[in-house]
């Protein structure tokens, strides 16, 4: 190819020609020439060379008074940005194109679109963009649905002037970028008529914690710039790669988003786009089928393969054809340059009122002013350091963001521009927060807290909170005994897997039946019976997607245990069937219906006991089909169950063949079905049990309140609780011993191996198999554990001196 040409075409374009056509339309131009054989498609089209731009500045003179201007900016407090911006952009609108790039961009115009000259995307690349030190995202413009010579020639010097927005020149400078080093060349390219169907964004990693076995999508009624701009919430998925690859139903989870309006395309050219608000019947459904998820997956991991890293992806759906399409990809900025090893940890301990809530990006805290601003040109209000409350942010807000400690919106999810601005800059964010602007006062101080799972929380007044850095690169797991992690919470689970683990030892399926079905079994199995007309109301309203009540409980269900088990996939997660007492089950909705009243709960209906019970059995059904399908469907088979409050042998073998009945036969699918080891009858006839179930999980609470007949929740002789009790230890000692015995395995679950160093040396001695913490005690139990290891380890070794003397 000539050095000095002025137009390159997509097919004569390779990652290569960053430096001549910049990082969008290099990529683009990769993905055309050497993708497409491999199913990956990409529209065609063309890019002005950055020879084409300098030559354009020499044609209007403009080089020297360019570098003039960008040297009178004040670099430090950027009090004459507007201004120097202004007079940058008036330079670049009053030039004019040579002919000879004329002639050259509306040839290769023709020769892409035929006689009938149809729509194209106009889009900036600068020469630096879309390095992985800098993404440059949104910073320069982009113009749709341009049709005609006239049109395209227009946008193409708009885009020129794109290059001295403030927001540009500023992230230049933030960057470390010469101005006079950053050249621009504008890709045009067929348009997909995404206007007619929808479009979004793929992460080819989880965006909040820098996961990598998972693919994000993220989609939009219309044109994928509602999603950028942060107007609209968009629908979620999250597809799992290892068993994407097995050919499995690799979806992990599905999130329906409010999606508000629509961009679609206007027949008024000097509105080229326009936003609709979306009808009642497309906001509640899907944007993608799920084959489409599935095929955007697969195209998304060819082109991480391709490039050998992270990539943030643009795709479309042509509402015409039907058609799907790749319209840009780019090297992830964020966590390719993050330590995963190196985790700050946050936790709250004092926090006032509750003022707002929406999506957490980030995880950490911030408090500070709250400043309500409405539109970019108020950044002089905002002192730095302060935090932004805004309806939503688009590019042109970057030079402000930059200044804030942190970002709260009304509108927009975890992929809008606040978001990704937030990320970059590793400040928190709270996003599609509704009324924010309504229940925040203006110079209040506040507390964000992202540290709580995907929910921020927006806190009146300072908060009190606790800040921790783990380096986990410097953390030894032990050598014999496997440490584990107690979680239930599927939005904290990519987080915890980097930490140091062999697996999750308990997974408390609690947690998701609250926060996330919240209704209860059995008033889904028996809906049209409810006599509750308040409860059948809330649960019409929380499944209104789901004709089938039943499914709704089984797919919410079967996304939080998939997803903890995707976050530690191939190691062992082990689930354990509902525990709740018959309260807590009450305070499910519908709940009230099917649960007795009980003077002692703790002791009742609970556990094993219902599993069989004609009154719960069938939704105990609905919680194995949920795990079938995690382990079946979704080919997770990392997934173990264990039952808990197992009262009787008898009991156990009911509860296993109820469970083969609905689907889970041990055994099959390498299934493994352990027991809580909590109720003595456990420990006197641990020989019994260990027949019937795999393995052994010793729940200490319930075990030291049922040998001392304490009841735990009592503050009356809460002093009489003690898991170091000599009882309580001899109950531990006895059933590891006869687990062992009888050769399978046994774990504990409890708090005090962390607190208690000596209790995790008698675990030790004792030949524990597995201890499971939870998060916040994870680091001081192995510290407990590994202390132990060693202390045996030298007492042998002096044991074996001592007899060789």
């Amino acid at each position: 190819m000539e050095k000095y040409q002025l137009i390159k075409k997509f097919h004569e374009i390779t990652i290569d020609d960053v430096a001549v056509v910049g990082g969008k339309n290099a990529s683009l131009g990769e993905m055309h020439s050497k993708l497409s054989s491999k199913g990956i498609p990409v529209p065609n089209g063309f890019a002005t060379t950055a020879f084409a731009f300098e030559e354009f500045l020499k044609h209007n003179n403009l080089l020297v008074p360019m570098q003039e201007l960008m040297g009178q900016l004040d670099k430090k407090n950027f009090t004459n940005l507007e201004k120097i911006g202004a007079e940058a952009r008036n330079l670049v609108l009053k030039a004019a194109l040579s002919a000879d790039l004329e002639l050259a961009i509306t040839q290769a115009y023709h020769e892409l679109c035929g006689e009938h000259l149809s729509a194209v995307a106009v889009r900036s690349s600068a020469t630096a963009e879309d390095l992985p030190q800098a993404s440059f995202a949104g910073q320069h413009e982009s113009y749709l649905n341009i049709k005609g010579d006239e049109a395209v020639l227009s946008a193409v010097k708009k885009c020129f002037t794109s290059l001295y927005t403030n927001r540009a020149i500023k992230y230049r400078e933030d960057n470390g970028f010469a101005h006079n080093k950053v050249l621009l060349s504008v890709g045009i390219q067929k348009m997909v008529r995404s206007d007619k169907a929808s479009s979004g964004i793929i992460f080819t990693l989880e965006p909040e914690s820098g996961f990598r076995n998972v693919i994000h999508i993220a989609g939009v009624w219309g044109l994928g710039e509602n999603i950028v701009q942060g107007t609209v919430t968009p629908d979620e998925f999250l597809v799992f790669k290892p068993t994407l690859l097995q050919e499995k139903k690799a979806i992990l989870q599905k999130k329906l988003g409010e999606k508000e309006k629509t961009m679609i395309y206007s027949d008024d050219e000097n509105t080229p786009v326009v936003n609709i608000v979306t009808e009642k019947k497309k906001k509640e459904q899907y944007v993608l089928t799920d084959a489409e998820i599935t095929k955007l997956a697969k195209w998304a991991m060819i082109i991480e393969d391709h490039y050998g890293k992270p990539m943030d992806i643009e795709w479309a759906k042509d509402g015409e054809t039907g058609e799907l399409f790749i319209i840009q990809a780019r090297p992830e900025t964020v966590h390719t340059q993050k330590n995963p090893l190196i985790v700050k940890e946050y936790k709250l301990q004092k926090k006032g009122r509750l003022l707002a809530e929406g999506e957490a990006v980030g995880s950490n805290i911030a408090i500070g002013t709250a400043r309500i601003l409405d539109s970019p040109q108020e950044s002089y209000k905002l002192n730095p350091g302060e935090i932004v409350v805004t309806d939503l942010t688009s590019p042109d807000w970057d030079p402000i963001l930059r200044k804030a400690s942190a970002i709260i919106t009304n509108k927009g999810g975890r992929t809008s521009h606040a978001s990704i601005v937030a990320r970059e800059q590793g400040v928190p964010a709270i996003v599609g927060c509704g009324n924010a602007t309504e229940k925040i006062s203006d110079g209040a101080v506040i507390t964000i807290s992202c540290c709580e799972g995907e929910t921020g929380f927006i806190y009146e007044g300072k908060a009190d909170f606790e800040e921790l850095e783990l380096d986990f690169s410097k953390i030894s797991k032990p050598e014999s005994t496997e440490v584990m992690l107690i979680t239930g919470d599927p939005d904290k689970a990519f987080k915890l897997s980097f930490y140091p683990n062999d697996g999750v030892g308990l997974m408390r399926m609690e947690f998701i039946i609250t926060h996330t079905v919240r209704i209860h079994p059995m008033a889904l199995v028996k809906f049209k019976q409810l006599k509750d007309t308040e409860a059948k109301q809330k649960i019409e309203e929380l499944t209104h997607s789901y004709p089938d009540k039943e499914k709704y409980f089984i797919d919410k269900l079967a996304e939080g245990i998939a997803t903890i088990s995707a976050a530690f996939y191939p190691k062992d997660v082990i689930v354990r069937m509902s525990d709740f007492k018959t309260n807590e089950y009450a305070n499910l909705v519908g709940g009230k219906e099917f649960e007795p009243k009980e003077e002692n709960p703790m002791l009742g209906f609970r556990g094993a006991s219902r599993y069989y019970h004609e009154s719960y059995k069938q939704g105990f059904r609905l919680e194995c089909e949920a795990i079938r399908k995690v382990r079946d469907e979704m080919g997770l088979k990392n997934v173990k169950i264990m039952i808990p409050f197992c009262r009787t042998v008898e009991e156990g073998n009911k509860v296993i063949a109820v469970m083969k009945n609905f689907g889970l036969e041990q055994g099959s699918n390498d299934l493994e079905i352990y027991v809580m080891a909590e109720i003595p009858s456990n420990v006197l006839l641990a020989e019994k049990f260990a027949q019937v179930f795999d393995g052994f999980s010793i729940g200490s609470n319930d075990l030291t309140q049922l040998t001392l007949g304490v009841d735990r929740d009592s503050s009356t002789i809460s002093e009489l609780f003690n898991e170091q009790d000599e009882a309580a230890m001899e109950m531990v000692a006895t059933v590891i011993r006869k687990a062992k015995k009888a050769g399978v395995k046994i774990g504990l679950c409890g708090q005090a191996p962390s607190d208690i160093p000596a209790f995790a040396g008698f675990l030790v001695r004792e030949g524990i198999d597995s201890i499971s913490f939870n998060s916040d005690a994870l680091i001081k139990g192995i510290e407990n554990i590994r202390k132990a290891e060693n202390e045996i380890f030298n007492t042998l070794q002096l044991q074996t001196r001592g007899r060789l003397i």
